[in-house]
């Protein structure tokens, strides 16, 4: 069985009951965290033992999508650990950026604790049965869209971007899509370049034929009932708004 669990969805930056973006992968009793946004570690905590981790695919080295790692750090290196180095799947550049926060130097535990593999657009990584292949992502700093093919079925992550990535096309087919939604309203020549509306997360997962779509990365000014009226403009099949604890069921209906 595979399932996806929301551990956080706020864009931009926590709120008080909602951590940023952070996601858990469950296949076939193997665990995969999906960006660590701030306050992410500690609902992961929640669902499994950190220590058990087969994997952390960081979609890119923005705050709300990456700091924290450096609490599964402190639990790997400090706490009651686990199972080490875990594989950490980033974006080219990531490995240096964050090692630089840590002040972690070559022969620092940060690097036996962590197995740092930077991915370009077009890689594929297999971890046990899980296959991971990524895309290239349209933001302002390095950053990728995932899809991950487990046993179970398959899901793709669109991490942030803005129209033309290559989200389209590795989600053709998906079971589900997790997608970000982070402008409300319609494109114009004055919107964001750099983030989807919730309509264009509709559109998209309609195009690739997904059969859930769930809307995530909200920024606190969105009306969440907005954004999934939006998203339902441009799809017609399961919609799925994520919060804290939703789980769904990959290949089945949420």
């Amino acid at each position: 069985m595979t399932t996806l669990t929301v551990l956080g969805s706020s864009g931009g930056t926590p709120t008080r009951t909602n951590p940023a973006s952070g996601y858990l992968l469950e296949a076939e009793g193997m665990s995969f965290w999906i960006d660590a946004g701030t306050g992410t570690f500690m609902e992961l905590s929640k669902h499994v033992d950190p220590g058990t981790l087969e994997g952390v695919v960081l979609s890119h080295t923005h705050s709300d999508h990456c700091t924290d790692i450096f609490g599964l750090y402190g639990y790997l290196a400090f706490g009651p650990s686990g199972s080490i180095p875990v594989p950490v799947l980033v974006p080219p550049g990531a490995t240096e950026h964050l090692s630089a926060f840590a002040r972690a130097a070559e022969e620092h535990v940060f690097h036996s604790v962590f197995d740092f593999v930077e991915v370009d657009a077009g890689s594929t990584v297999k971890i046990d049965d899980v296959s991971i292949r990524f895309g290239e992502a349209v933001h302002p700093v390095p950053a990728l869209v995932t899809r991950f093919d487990t046993p179970g079925g398959s899901v793709v992550y669109s991490g942030d971007t803005g129209p033309g990535s290559d989200l389209l096309d590795l989600a053709y087919d998906a079971d589900v899509l997790l997608c970000e939604a982070t402008i409300a309203g319609e494109r114009d020549e004055q919107t964001y370049p750099y983030h989807l509306t919730a309509f264009e997360a509709g559109r998209i997962a309609a195009e690739a034929g997904v059969r859930t779509l769930v809307v995530t990365h909200l920024t606190s000014g969105i009306d969440p009932d907005r954004a999934l009226e939006e998203a339902a403009d441009g799809f017609n099949g399961d919609l799925v708004l994520a919060m804290p604890g939703t789980r769904i069921a990959i290949g089945e209906t949420p």
